[in-house]
Parts: C-alpha cells; structure tokens; sequence
C-alpha cells in the first residue's frame, strides 16, 4: 500500500452523489476497520454499483422493508447484509436521503492489520486473496450485521471509516456488467476495478439457481 497515501477522512458530501459516481471513485480510497486488537486498513480495487428502486439487481428494488433500510439513507453509513446462510457482505451508502441506493466492496488490498486478516481467512494461499471478492472482503475485515448502520463519517471511534488513500488515474478505471447479477440488471455495466490489479476478483455470470424437484 502506498506509503504517502493521504490519510484525510472522507467527508458525507462525498457519499451524497448519484451511486455512479460514488462508486468509481471509491476505487484507491482506504477503508478502515478499528478492532480491539487494532486497525486493518484496505484499498478498495473494485466495486459495484445498486441504484434502489430503479435498479432491478438492487434489494431495494421492491421498496423499503427492515433488511435494506440503511440503504434509504442518510448517506456515509454502512449497509451489511447476510447472504446464502454463510456470508456477509459490506456496502456504502449514498446519494440523497430517502433514495435507495449503495456500493458493494468487492475486493481491496489489505495493507496494515494483514496479521489479523489471514487469522480470518486461514484458506488464502496469498495475501493478494485475503480480500478478494465481497464475502472474503467482510471476513478479512471481521465485518458482520453490527455493523450495519455504521456512521463511517462521523464520530471519533468509529468501527468503520475510508480515508482519502491514493486513487488510480482515470485510464486504469474499467467497468463492465456486474457480478452474478441476473434478469434485467445483468447488462448494467456497474461493477469498477482498477485494471490489472491482482486483488480483483474474476468475474463470473449469473447462474439461476436450480429448484427442488
């Protein structure tokens, strides 16, 4: 991780943007996960994009229910969501208060705390996967629903926080349709990594899953 990385905190102006662009511009900031143990501190590679209601990929798409209403705002606060029985997943927050919409960390190099990570992720063969892919992101980071609301913005011992870091130029952004997305949202060409980064994740289709016959 870059040593001269600027450490200033991001602001709530920052997530009160349209998800689009929010989310290529969190690519090279540093999140920070305060533990008891001590900070483990990540530069986001890659991302995804959900636009609420409009969004057919998105939770939010059906309207507000108890799970997703972190997502509703206001923004700079954490969405934390529990998937396929075994998986949490950390998203940001933004755009204008009372509009659904959130970005999806899927993959980042960890930098300091990098002992703690692999405790977590004890099945990572290199440190360039201890946080690659969304599901590895949260447990590298020992992030779960707790953390879901999180002011990543304000207060001084905030569990969660993202610094400035040290963003990619323009022309090694890339997008394309987002991970495991299907129906009408697949084609959205949402999902942001840093080109050619080893810390992003493969992308892969979505594959309906089979019912029970």
């Amino acid at each position: 991780m870059n040593e001269g990385m600027d450490r200033t905190p991001l602001t709530r102006e920052f997530f009160d943007r349209p998800v689009l662009e929010v989310a290529p511009d969190l690519l090279g900031r540093v999140l920070v996960r305060s533990t008891d143990d001590g900070p483990i501190e990540l530069r986001l590679t890659e991302v995804e994009a959900y636009a609420g209601e409009v969004d057919p990929g998105s939770h939010a798409f059906r309207g507000r229910t108890a799970r997703n209403s972190v997502m509703f705002g206001p923004p700079g606060h954490s969405y934390v969501y529990f998937t396929y029985g075994m998986w949490h997943c950390l998203n940001l927050v933004c755009g204008p208060e009372g509009r659904a919409s959130g970005v999806l960390l899927r993959a980042g190099e960890i930098g300091t705390g990098t002992e703690m990570a692999r405790k977590r992720r004890l099945s990572a063969r290199h440190d360039r996967e201890l946080a690659k892919g969304p599901a590895r992101l949260a447990t590298a980071l020992d992030v779960d629903r707790a953390l879901n609301g999180v002011d990543v913005v304000a207060g001084r011992r905030r569990p969660l926080s993202v610094l400035q870091g040290s963003p990619p130029p323009s022309d090694q952004v890339r997008s394309g349709p987002r991970t495991g997305v299907g129906g009408d949202g697949s084609h959205q060409p949402w999902r942001f990594w840093i080109d050619g980064d080893p810390t992003v994740s493969p992308y892969r289709a979505h594959v309906p899953r089979r019912r029970a016959t």
